[in-house]
């Protein structure tokens, strides 16, 4: 299961969200995302775990304080693109 985790504070890093799951089982990937352009993190990050830790592991630390903030941690879901193409404007087609 993929999970994201808001609310992360801006200085911990993907070893540190590694570490905070991994009491919960294997953790295959965890990532804090940062802003391209200036390098720091941008508060949020991604963590993949087998079901049953990642669920145990949101149960858990869902709420609790990390690096002194309230982390919220849900399901992630998969990543869209939003661009509809076209010059924007209504969807009804017709004229004006």
């Amino acid at each position: 299961m993929n999970m994201y985790v808001s609310n992360l504070g801006f200085q911990v890093t993907n070893e540190e969200l590694k570490s905070l799951f991994a009491k919960f089982g294997e953790v295959t990937s965890a990532k804090v995302v940062m802003d391209r352009e200036t390098g720091r993190s941008r508060g949020f990050g991604f963590v993949e775990m087998p079901d049953k830790a990642a669920e145990a592991a949101m149960k858990d630390l869902q709420g609790s304080q990390v690096d002194g903030r309230s982390i919220s941690i849900s399901e992630a879901r998969p990543k869209t693109d939003n661009r509809s193409g076209g010059s924007g404007g209504s969807s009804r087609g017709g004229r004006w």
